[in-house]
């Protein structure tokens, strides 16, 4: 996050330093006229480009255009010639005339290596020179370049087998005579005419046109055919290690061919196998729109009847296919290929992969309730124990989690990593298609989701460990966590999810797994700072490994965290809007809309384009609305609230605390629940402050009964919520006319927001304190908290905060003291006056030290 890239573009020399450089080749002086005219001719041919210059000048020497003088020890040249030469070739008529001077077998050589890449290695060079006959070559040879080399063959209609592994008939004792030899005489020479570098077994081109010289050598008919010959030799020749190595490279040749209307059908299923074997390895690098590629060119080898004549073949190359086409966002094609093997009369298991695919994208777009029907559906097709789709009640939601207490019988962490691995295809199915259920179900229907995570951690209990495992135990650490209030027992089921993913196969939900735990559990029991990190690194190593989904989930998770910490609001905008294109590029219209509300509430603190940020909050509930989010819409009244308490607009935030409902149940786990739990209270008792008869005293309990849950936390260890609770006491002293302990819990609040690094809030606990002494008619308190929250505002980068304090504040500066000020006559009383106020402001800057 937050990096900086520097780009560094290189380009051509001009015309002085063309000067520069011809001259100190030639060892001549740059003053010299010939010299600079000579440059400049050469400048005008390549454009300035160093390497082409220098190409120049060496095929004027092979030329014995440019000479050197024994007579006069220097170089020479006949100026009319040399720019007689210059004006009529170009660059690539420089290097192809090279290529036409060098023997024929580095010529083939060099053939074969153009196909290979910029970078080759020798023994792959040599492993097709040793398996394709002369006769070959030379007819994949121009014609131009065999009558160069002396060579009397004509073109042939030559078309190689695509695949064919007969290779004893490539070369023969009459028409093969290469040696270790001769090929090391050719390298020797290529090396040598700086053609290419060598470096044990590693060769690149120097540069990119020598090696498009080198692939013009080839007959363009025969170009695809010459390639596929290529490959096919290589596929059958090369170690196994090798042949992994270079399986992109090997089957790109052979696609060179794949058009080939000669290949038998047993050659095209072989072709279309090797493309899904490189569609597979494509898509573990997170390559997927090159897996992409192999899925179409393995498809188009099956042709029309693919399913019939290789189905295991077309169905995983489709299944693929889906899911690169889902990650690259073409959304078409992988609805076409999921209907299409989900129409096939198939066994359930062997649609798992596409079905799979099918939930992704429904939660992906925000249909959580189609993902929720599809994910359901698959579960009972595979015959497994499935929760009808409605709100779990209470009672079924204790019975169940008594079931899983009896399975767990006081294991450790430890005792659940240790258990043996899942062996059944069918559960292992459930188990991925319930990992996908509790993501959409959070959103719409979140009373399901202790059902759903209980079935998961059951499963793993009765029947083993698979990469499903982890979110599962993570799952039930934030449940314990959040609604059930052990976050110790919590932490431990998280630390057994960490621990699953040390076992081997199961880190492809590392991401997940580290976003569960970093967002629902650690912060019940650690300072939320300490989430940031963590969420970064899973954003990370989500986008290594091509879970780009989850990593935008941690990303996402890590912008509150910022927020909620404190940090610095000008920063997180920045971060925030920088991620935007990011976000559009990885196709993850769903974070950048959870994201959304974040940005418009920082925006407004900072009093940036208030209205429309106001236009903004009202669509992203409408779209909220739309698709039944109801988490979304809990986070928009969630970042709603921060604003209005913020800006001590009371009447908006209790009538949105109104309005809004019962939020928590939407926000189990996040910290957003203990945010908006704050919040909430606050609201109520500052609501209470300013009602009376029964509307005060029904504030005042609904006040209570939110701080209650807040008191519970902190007891449990939740750092977090100290300051909240400092608060909060404060402000419920005040209501209650208790002005020492109101005090005493202002002073506490502001010594550890500040101490926790809750900057906001320690600027929200001095505005609140300055209220109070206003209320207690005392200026000079009133004053210093105003000063200090001013100040805090502005670290923060609330800049409409810090601007209005700053001017709404009546300053008692010390120059201002006076006898007019404060009605005193006599000097004594002025005397007596400025010993306090010195003694006043010795008692503030011990405040300024402890905080």
């Amino acid at each position: 996050m937050n990096v900086s890239i520097t780009k560094i573009k290189i380009g051509n020399l001009g015309v002085d330093y063309a000067v520069r450089l011809v001259a100190e080749a030639l060892g001549m002086d740059d003053d010299d006229s010939k010299v600079k005219s000579l440059a400049e001719t050469i400048h005008r041919k390549t454009e300035g480009n160093p390497f082409f210059m220098l190409m120049f000048l060496r095929s004027l020497y092979d030329e014995k255009l440019l000479k050197f003088n024994f007579g006069v020890m220097k170089w020479t040249w006949n100026e009319d010639a040399v720019n007689s030469k210059i004006v009529t070739e170009n660059v690539a008529s420089v290097l192809v005339n090279k290529m036409n001077r060098l023997q024929e077998e580095t010529q083939r050589m060099l053939m074969v290596a153009s196909c290979l890449g910029a970078t080759f290695r020798l023994s792959a060079v040599m492993t097709v020179m040793k398996n394709i006959s002369r006769v070959e070559m030379r007819d994949s040879m121009r014609a131009s370049m065999i009558s160069v080399s002396g060579t009397a063959a004509t073109m042939g209609n030559f078309s190689a087998s695509l695949l064919s592994s007969d290779l004893s008939n490539a070369c023969t004792d009459t028409d093969q005579d290469g040696s270790d030899s001769s090929y090391a005489s050719s390298i020797e020479e290529f090396e040598g005419e700086g053609l290419c570098e060598v470096e044990n077994e590693e060769c690149r081109f120097m540069h990119d046109q020598i090696q498009s010289a080198a692939f013009e050598l080839i007959s363009p008919e025969q170009r695809d055919s010459f390639r596929g010959r290529i490959g096919s030799i290589l596929w059958h020749t090369l170690p196994p290690e090798e042949l992994e190595a270079s399986l992109f490279d090997v089957v790109g040749l052979l696609n060179c061919a794949a058009s080939n209307s000669n290949a038998t059908d047993e050659e095209r299923h072989e072709l279309a196998r090797m493309n899904l074997k490189a569609e597979v390895k494509a898509s573990e690098n997170a390559a997927f729109d090159t897996a992409k590629v192999y899925f179409k060119t393995g498809r188009e080898a099956l042709g029309s009847r693919g399913w019939e004549v290789d189905y295991r073949t077309m169905l995983d190359l489709c299944s693929h296919g889906a899911n690169a086409c889902f990650v690259t966002g073409d959304f078409d094609s992988m609805n076409a290929l999921i209907d299409e093997v989900l129409s096939k009369d198939i066994d359930t298991k062997e649609k798992y992969r596409v079905s799979d695919i099918k939930v992704k994208s429904f939660y992906s777009a925000g249909k959580f309730s189609e993902s929720i029907d599809a994910a359901l559906d698959f579960n009972r097709q595979l015959g497994l124990p499935t929760p009808q789709k409605k709100p779990a009640s209470t009672f079924t939601i204790i019975r169940e989690f008594v079931q899983v207490k009896r399975l767990l019988k006081n294991k450790t962490a430890e005792d659940i990593a240790n258990l043996p691995e899942l062996d059944d295809e069918l559960y292992e199915m459930g188990q991925r298609m319930n990992e996908h259920l509790a993501i959409s179900i959070y959103h719409v229907e979140p009373t399901m989701l202790p059902l759903i995570i209980f079935q998961s951690v059951t499963t793993t209990l009765k029947h083993g460990l698979n990469s499903s495992s982890s979110p599962g135990f993570a799952g039930l650490g934030l449940l314990l966590c959040g609604p059930f209030g052990k976050p110790h027992e919590g932490r431990e089921m998280a630390r057994a999810a960490e621990l699953i993913l040390e076992k081997p196969g199961m880190n492809c939900s590392a991401t997940y797994t580290k976003f569960l735990t970093q967002s629902f559990c650690y912060h019940w029991t650690s300072p939320l700072q300490d989430t940031i990190e963590p969420l970064l690194e899973g954003y990370q190593g989500g986008l290594e490994i091509g879970d780009t989904d989850r990593a935008c989930w941690c990303f996402g998770g890590r912008m509150y965290c910022l927020f909620f910490a404190g940090r610095s609001l000008d920063s997180i905008q920045k971060e925030l809007e920088a991620s935007i294109p990011v976000l559009t590029q990885l196709r993850r219209n769903d974070t950048k809309l959870q994201i959304s509300p974040l940005l418009t509430a920082v925006k407004k603190l900072r009093g940036i384009e208030a209205e429309a940020c106001d236009k903004i909050m009202d669509s992203i509930l409408a779209t909220a609305a739309s698709s039944r989010d109801f988490f979304l819409s809990a986070t928009v009244n969630l970042m709603e609230l921060e604003v209005f308490v913020f800006y001590q607009e009371w009447k908006e935030a209790i009538d949105l605390v109104r309005k809004a409902g019962n939020v928590r149940q939407f926000l189990t786990g996040f910290f957003h629940s203990v945010r908006y739990t704050f919040l909430e209270a606050l609201t109520y008792v500052k609501a209470a402050q300013s009602a009376s008869g029964w509307k005060k005293r029904q504030m005042k309990k609904c006040a209570h009964k939110t701080i209650h849950l807040i008191r519970g936390w902190a007891k449990n260890g939740n750092v977090n919520v100290v300051h909240h609770l400092y608060i909060l006491d404060a402000e419920l002293a005040v209501l209650n006319g208790k002005n020492k302990k109101a005090k005493k819990n202002f002073s506490a609040a502001i010594t550890t927001s500040s101490r926790n690094g809750f900057l906001q809030d320690r600027a929200l606990a001095h505005e609140l304190s300055s209220a109070y002494f206003k209320a207690q008619g005392d200026d000079y308190w009133r004053n210093y908290h105003i000063e200090r929250s001013r100040a805090c505002y502005q670290e923060w980068g609330c800049n409409k905060k810090s601007i209005s304090s700053g001017t709404s504040m009546q300053y008692l500066a010390w120059d201002d003291i006076s006898d007019g000020a404060f009605g005193f006559g006599d000097l004594k009383k002025d005397y007596t006056l400025m010993t306090a106020a010195v003694l006043r402001e010795s008692y503030v800057r011990m405040h300024l030290a402890a905080e």
